[in-house]
């Protein structure tokens, strides 16, 4: 038998878009470094959490990830929604949930989001329009879908993000949605997180067509792969696609070339890549580092930087520290928000 062939990650810069990103002014880069290091400063905490026993159950982070999701939401508009599925905490603070509240749903406290009964992979809320966290693999792309329908029915022009990875890319019902979405014009990104490995195998032995953005080509959707390491990359595409279902063209797949640091979960020692490609991609394509360099260069202060790491840093303790003290649910939660 062959030996697998090594994932396609990018060189640093690379863009298989329409040449390099539009610049960013400087406040939305500062916006767009904080944003990210309240993301991995976050799920480096959990991290050390789980290892101390605080969170249990299933706990998958989003550390490597970050630009994906805050590039997005730098393009969105107040009324769009957002669903993804378990690796959903960067979700959840790029669309501005306390990070108190999902920090003590993690450790299940009566603070968290979904009252402590939730756990990692269930928060929702709607006040932010952010429609969850699912566990299921891929069922939040026909729960997106009909997020889209019920736009299109109210005769609105809010546009619903359907994330998911390139695992849940193989799903029978993401195609089933590709085809309702393009038969009715359902305004719905479909945002793919192409971090090359689903739960642990690459795409080149999982996927015969390994060029995620063309899935939906059968279907007649429009797509494009995009450097989801590059912040700037990822708010350009997303204003092209999110204006295109404005528009009533119906629904848009971006494949977002990303990359996680961690195993799948906390549970999973990643032994089927090297240490080296992990830190290969760490030094070359950290967003958060590209970011950092380009206000460093723009004569922004190792100082001010810093100070912003050390405001996040603060945030995040704050959040373990609410989390680790919070009561537990009363038990007599148990028999509430339970349907038949």
């Amino acid at each position: 038998m062959a030996a697998p062939k090594k994932p396609d990650v990018k060189e640093k810069g690379q863009d298989k878009g329409n040449g390099s990103p539009p610049e960013f002014s400087r406040d939305q880069e500062l916006k767009a470094l904080r944003d990210m290091l309240l993301i991995r400063r976050f799920e480096e905490k959990a991290g050390q959490l789980y290892g101390m026993g605080a969170i249990g159950g299933f706990c998958h982070l989003y550390i490597g990830q970050e630009a994906v999701v805050v590039g997005m939401q730098m393009a969105l508009k107040k009324g769009d929604e957002v669903i993804t599925g378990y690796r959903d905490h960067g979700h959840m603070l790029a669309c501005g949930m306390d990070p108190k509240g999902v920090m003590a749903e993690l450790t299940g406290r009566r603070g968290g989001y979904s009252k402590g009964k939730g756990g990692s992979m269930h928060m929702f809320s709607l006040k932010e329009n952010f429609y969850g966290g699912h566990g299921i693999v891929g069922a939040q792309v026909s729960l997106g879908t009909g997020l889209a329908f019920a736009n299109r029915y109210r005769g609105n022009d809010s546009v619903s993000l359907a994330y998911f990875g390139d695992g849940a890319a193989n799903q029978g019902q993401v195609y089933e949605s590709f085809n309702m979405a393009e038969l009715w014009k359902l305004p719905v990104v479909y945002v793919i997180e192409n971090n090359r490995y689903a739960m642990g195998t690459s795409v080149t032995r999982s996927s015969a067509q390994t060029d995620f953005s063309k899935r939906g080509a059968s279907f007649n959707i429009p797509g494009k792969q995009v450097d989801g390491m590059d912040v700037r990359a990822v708010k350009a595409a997303g204003e092209e696609a999110i204006a295109w279902c404005r528009a009533g063209k119906g629904p848009y797949i971006l494949e977002m070339q990303t990359y996680r640091y961690r195993g799948h979960s906390m549970s999973d020692p990643a032994k089927y890549r090297t240490r080296e490609e992990v830190e290969k991609v760490r030094h070359d394509q950290d967003p958060i580092e590209q970011v950092r360099n380009r206000l460093l260069a723009a004569k922004v202060s190792e100082q001010d930087l810093k100070a912003i790491d050390a405001e996040v840093r603060e945030v995040v303790n704050a959040a373990a520290d609410f989390a680790q003290h919070d009561p537990e649910p009363d038990p007599s939660e148990l028999y509430t928000d339970v349907y038949r």
